[in-house]
């Protein structure tokens, strides 16, 4: 769980380097995080719609509040997600500059094969090899 939020302890830190593990462990933490906000918001919609017997307007609110629910998880996590990746970038030997590929159609693969490969084993611009969390 630790190596799971440290992107989020290093909020805005763009510079240095994130290995493997901790890369993909926030993305298994925001796949979680986001599972469980789907998971509440249909639970609150089942119950709304099965126990209490909610109309549409009830319906509409209760989808409304699910899609800000994840709004404000995609804003809390969005700056962190940047963070780590422009940090695994680092730690491929690629400028963090290059995560502005994901804007364009494709380049997402880029940036994921680019998370897949191992870090360079010594010393690079970026800094030391992390040693992990």
């Amino acid at each position: 769980m630790q190596e799971m939020i440290l992107p989020l302890k290093r909020y805005a830190q763009f510079e240095g380097r994130a290995n493997r593990r901790e890369y993909w462990m926030f993305q298994l933490f925001l796949l979680l995080a986001g599972t469980a906000v789907g998971l509440i918001a249909l639970t609150v919609a089942l119950v709304a719609g099965l126990v209490l017997e909610a109309d549409s307007s009830w319906m509409a609110g209760i989808t409304i509040g699910a899609l800000a629910l994840v709004g404000l998880l995609w804003l809390a996590t969005i700056v962190p997600l940047i963070a780590v990746t422009v940090r695994r970038l680092h730690d491929c030997g690629q400028s963090g500059w290059l995560y502005l590929l994901a804007l364009v159609p494709g380049g997402g693969l880029v940036i994921l094969i680019f998370a897949l490969l191992p870090g360079t084993p010594q010393h690079n611009p970026y800094g030391p090899v992390p040693t992990g969390p």
